[in-house]
Protein backbone atom coordinates (compact mmCIF):
# COMPACT_ATOMS: atom_id res chain seq x y z
CA UNK A 1 0.00 0.00 0.00
CA UNK A 2 1.38 3.37 -1.03
CA UNK A 3 1.77 6.20 1.47
CA UNK A 4 1.84 8.84 -1.28
CA UNK A 5 -0.92 11.45 -1.30
CA UNK A 6 -3.44 11.00 -4.05
CA UNK A 7 -2.95 13.85 -6.52
CA UNK A 8 -6.64 14.84 -6.64
CA UNK A 9 -7.42 14.68 -2.93
CA UNK A 10 -9.22 18.03 -2.66
CA UNK A 11 -9.40 17.93 1.15
CA UNK A 12 -5.63 17.64 1.53
CA UNK A 13 -5.14 20.48 -0.94
CA UNK A 14 -7.48 22.66 1.11
CA UNK A 15 -5.56 21.71 4.24
CA UNK A 16 -2.20 22.66 2.72
CA UNK A 17 -3.48 25.97 1.33
CA UNK A 18 -5.03 26.77 4.72
CA UNK A 19 -1.74 25.98 6.44
CA UNK A 20 0.22 28.08 3.95
CA UNK A 21 -2.18 30.94 4.74
CA UNK A 22 -1.37 30.39 8.43
CA UNK A 23 -5.03 29.74 9.17
CA UNK A 24 -6.27 27.29 11.78
CA UNK A 25 -9.16 24.92 11.21
CA UNK A 26 -11.13 26.84 13.81
CA UNK A 27 -10.78 30.09 11.83
CA UNK A 28 -11.89 28.40 8.60
CA UNK A 29 -14.78 26.78 10.46
CA UNK A 30 -15.91 30.12 11.89
CA UNK A 31 -15.75 31.76 8.46
CA UNK A 32 -17.79 28.89 7.00
CA UNK A 33 -20.27 29.01 9.89
CA UNK A 34 -19.54 25.43 10.88
CA UNK A 35 -17.51 23.48 13.44
CA UNK A 36 -13.83 22.60 13.50
CA UNK A 37 -14.82 18.92 13.29
CA UNK A 38 -16.66 19.60 10.03
CA UNK A 39 -13.57 21.31 8.59
CA UNK A 40 -11.49 18.31 9.67
CA UNK A 41 -13.94 16.01 7.88
CA UNK A 42 -13.78 18.21 4.76
CA UNK A 43 -9.98 18.09 4.78
CA UNK A 44 -10.12 14.30 5.00
CA UNK A 45 -12.54 14.03 2.06
CA UNK A 46 -11.30 13.26 -1.43
CA UNK A 47 -14.16 15.19 -3.02
CA UNK A 48 -16.22 18.18 -1.96
CA UNK A 49 -19.40 19.58 -3.46
CA UNK A 50 -18.91 22.61 -5.71
CA UNK A 51 -20.88 25.04 -3.53
CA UNK A 52 -18.82 24.29 -0.42
CA UNK A 53 -15.59 24.32 -2.47
CA UNK A 54 -16.47 27.79 -3.81
CA UNK A 55 -17.10 29.09 -0.28
CA UNK A 56 -13.80 27.66 0.98
CA UNK A 57 -11.92 29.11 -2.00
CA UNK A 58 -13.30 32.59 -1.28
CA UNK A 59 -12.32 32.37 2.38
CA UNK A 60 -8.81 31.16 1.52
CA UNK A 61 -8.44 33.90 -1.10
CA UNK A 62 -7.90 31.53 -4.03
CA UNK A 63 -9.97 30.29 -6.94
CA UNK A 64 -11.66 26.91 -7.13
CA UNK A 65 -9.25 26.07 -9.96
CA UNK A 66 -6.39 27.13 -7.69
CA UNK A 67 -7.48 24.52 -5.15
CA UNK A 68 -8.06 21.83 -7.76
CA UNK A 69 -4.69 22.46 -9.43
CA UNK A 70 -2.71 23.04 -6.23
CA UNK A 71 0.66 21.36 -6.17
CA UNK A 72 3.23 21.68 -3.40
CA UNK A 73 5.96 21.08 -5.96
CA UNK A 74 4.76 24.08 -7.98
CA UNK A 75 4.64 26.25 -4.83
CA UNK A 76 8.20 25.29 -3.91
CA UNK A 77 9.36 25.89 -7.48
CA UNK A 78 7.72 29.31 -7.54
CA UNK A 79 9.37 30.26 -4.26
CA UNK A 80 12.73 28.92 -5.46
CA UNK A 81 12.53 30.73 -8.76
CA UNK A 82 11.19 34.13 -7.72
CA UNK A 83 14.51 35.76 -8.59
CA UNK A 84 14.66 34.07 -12.00
CA UNK A 85 12.45 36.20 -14.21
CA UNK A 86 10.46 34.13 -16.70
CA UNK A 87 10.76 30.74 -14.98
CA UNK A 88 8.38 28.09 -16.32
CA UNK A 89 6.63 25.55 -14.10
CA UNK A 90 4.27 23.01 -15.61
CA UNK A 91 3.94 25.18 -18.71
CA UNK A 92 3.08 28.33 -16.74
CA UNK A 93 5.39 31.32 -16.60
CA UNK A 94 5.76 32.77 -13.12
CA UNK A 95 7.55 36.06 -12.83
CA UNK A 96 7.21 39.44 -11.23
CA UNK A 97 5.72 41.73 -13.85
CA UNK A 98 6.46 45.03 -12.10
CA UNK A 99 9.31 46.74 -10.32
CA UNK A 100 8.39 47.41 -6.67
CA UNK A 101 10.32 50.69 -6.72
CA UNK A 102 8.22 51.86 -9.66
CA UNK A 103 5.13 51.22 -7.56
CA UNK A 104 6.55 53.25 -4.67
CA UNK A 105 7.37 56.13 -7.02
CA UNK A 106 3.89 55.91 -8.56
CA UNK A 107 2.28 56.04 -5.11
CA UNK A 108 4.46 58.98 -4.08
CA UNK A 109 3.54 60.89 -7.24
CA UNK A 110 -0.16 60.27 -6.61
CA UNK A 111 0.18 61.50 -3.02
CA UNK A 112 2.03 64.65 -4.15
CA UNK A 113 -0.66 65.32 -6.78
CA UNK A 114 -3.37 64.89 -4.16
CA UNK A 115 -1.65 67.37 -1.85
CA UNK A 116 -1.29 69.90 -4.70
CA UNK A 117 -5.02 69.60 -5.41
CA UNK A 118 -5.81 70.19 -1.73
CA UNK A 119 -3.60 73.30 -1.65
CA UNK A 120 -5.24 74.67 -4.83
CA UNK A 121 -8.69 74.07 -3.36
CA UNK A 122 -7.80 75.77 -0.08
CA UNK A 123 -6.25 78.76 -1.91
CA UNK A 124 -9.41 79.08 -3.97
CA UNK A 125 -11.51 79.07 -0.80
CA UNK A 126 -9.32 81.75 0.77
CA UNK A 127 -9.53 83.99 -2.29
CA UNK A 128 -13.31 83.67 -2.26
CA UNK A 129 -13.54 85.26 1.24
Amino acid sequence: MSTLTKPNHIGRKISRIRELRDMKQEALAQALGTSQQTVSAIENSETIDDEKLQAIAEILGVTVEGIKNFSEEAVLNIIGNTLNDGSVINGNAYHCNFNPLDKVVELYERLVQSEKEKVEYLEKLLKGK
